[in-house]
């Protein structure tokens, strides 16, 4: 309910703000840019207004052409400002880094300089175990799930389930 009601406020006072806007910019216009009356001119007054007109174009021309300027110097100058801001706070693109292989001894090697002949087998302290003895161990009981599915599809199947649940359950 709060929510709405500060939409609808919100667009209440959008819509008073660009009516004044609107407003502003007609009160504008009829300063700078009176409604023209050639009716009942000469020849010769028309051109006079027609001079006129132009210089008041030729003005505006060059206020639009120094402000344009004026907002590129700037422009230039906030480009300038982000880029010495970003200096400051270190933040540039970093690269991603590429995985590199490395070796124990290598890595041995770079840290403690090449004079130092020092080999590192990580596998020498490992315990070996037999592929034997892990298979003594683990008893078999590979047995061809189709059989077991053939015997238990159909009535006698399902009859065998049902008499193993009934026995189980005693």
């Amino acid at each position: 309910m709060l929510k709405s009601l500060m939409v609808a406020k919100a667009k209440e006072e959008l819509e008073q703000e660009m009516f004044d806007k609107e407003e502003e910019k007609q009160k504008y216009l009829a300063e700078k840019a009176p409604p023209l009356n050639t009716g009942g001119l000469g020849l010769a007054q028309l051109q006079d207004l027609c001079k006129a007109l132009h210089a008041k174009i030729d003005v505006v021309d060059e206020e639009r052409y120094d402000i344009e300027a004026k907002v590129m110097l700037n422009t230039r100058e906030i480009k300038d400002l982000n880029i010495k801001v970003l200096d400051l706070r270190g933040k540039f693109k970093r690269p991603n880094l590429r995985r590199v292989r490395v070796s124990a001894d290598a890595i041995l090697r770079s840290l403690l300089g090449s004079k130092h002949k020092v080999s590192m087998d990580l596998r020498a302290n490992l315990k070996s175990v037999k592929k034997e003895d892990t298979e003594k161990k683990r008893p078999v009981e590979d047995s061809d799930w189709r059989k077991n599915v053939e015997a238990m599809s159909g009535m006698e199947g399902r009859k065998k389930m049902f008499d193993a649940a009934k026995g189980s359950a005693q």
